[in-house]
């Protein structure tokens, strides 16, 4: 099977091609294809993604969204659902969700992991619109990150962004804390 070169950059991140590997990549790509984007220096482009599986490997590693940019927003949907955005272009997204039976085989689960190469194939070779529903839709961006200054939770003492934190009886605790955790031994 002929990977692109881009594809193997993914894969090196990941770990491993799978199907959920080729997902995200092909949805990454076409959401950079459709949008006129390039891959993210900063938080100028928003990802919200629907599950936490390989797919978001992919995403995250073609569009240039992270966790520690505040530019991929994890939603537990367990859906192959992933929605692009532009700070430049607001409220026009790309909604880019996975279409029932696209990467099925006849003869089931176990048939498919059987097949993997096949499937895999098949999910790099289909277009777009076999793979996938396209939706333009209205996205409210969240604000970019902002930089908080840590403090130590009155606790168990380990630095927490003030924005986190949560007071009680007068104290500042970590979301932790103030749920009842308690620090281990070494504090």
């Amino acid at each position: 099977m002929d990977i692109p070169e881009d594809l193997q950059k993914v894969v090196e991140f990941h770990g491993h091609l799978c199907p959920g590997l080729a997902i995200g990549y092909r949805a990454a790509v076409e959401a950079r294809r459709e949008l006129g984007l390039s891959r993210a220096y900063d938080e100028e482009l928003v990802c919200v993604v629907e599950n936490d599986s390989c797919s978001v490997d992919a995403v995250q590693y073609l569009t240039g969204c992270t966790f520690g940019k505040g530019n991929l927003i994890f939603k537990d949907y367990g859906k192959q659902v992933f929605t692009f955005a532009s700070r430049s272009r607001p409220g026009k997204g790309l909604r880019i969700s996975l279409r029932p039976g696209a990467f099925s085989s006849p003869g089931g689960e176990a048939d498919a992991s059987r097949r993997r190469e096949e499937v895999l194939e098949g999910l790099l070779a289909a277009g777009a619109e076999e793979l996938f529903f396209l939706d333009r839709v209205d996205l409210d961006l969240p604000e970019e990150a902002r930089i908080v200054p840590s403090e130590p939770c009155s606790n168990c003492g380990e630095p927490t962004m003030r924005s986190k934190m949560v007071e009680r009886n007068g104290k500042l605790l970590c979301i932790p804390c103030s749920q009842g955790w308690s620090p281990p031994p070494h504090w």
